[in-house]
């Protein structure tokens, strides 16, 4: 069984990073190439928009760490290591029953996107929660 890091690269290494974007419309994707190249794109969206809220984070952690001498940011640090090693176990098992199979790839893209923008939003909530 691959352990799920090695899927993640695995699946990266297959996607079609050859195909120019103008030539692939995504709301029109048809073959199993496309589908898997709009997939990662939403994916690599997705995951554009997570470092940004991680961040935001961690400049926040650090502030509270530098106001109550806490350990929040490596906390937090911790955190997003053992989220991203969940992510990847459970995008990787939600796959699997595709396996082996055109689809899988899809199905694993839409997981990691799904689970990257939950993850975003809630270190989106960690800041504006202290903000208020």
């Amino acid at each position: 069984m691959p352990r799920p890091a090695l899927l993640v690269s695995a699946l990266l290494a297959l996607a079609p990073a050859a195909l120019p974007a103008q030539e692939i419309d995504c709301a029109e994707a048809v073959t199993t190439v496309e589908i898997n190249w709009c997939g990662e794109q939403a994916w690599m969206a997705a995951d554009g928009a997570l470092n940004a809220a991680y961040a935001d984070a961690i400049a926040l952690a650090r502030e509270i760490d530098a106001e109550e001498a806490g350990n929040s940011e490596e906390t937090l640090r911790e955190a997003q290591r053992a989220w991203v090693a969940f992510r990847d176990a459970a995008c990787e098992a939600e796959a699997q029953p595709f396996s082996p199979g055109s689809i899988m790839g899809a199905i694993t893209y839409g997981c990691l996107e799904r689970l990257t923008l939950a993850r975003t939003d809630d270190l989106v909530s960690y800041v504006d929660d202290w903000a208020q």
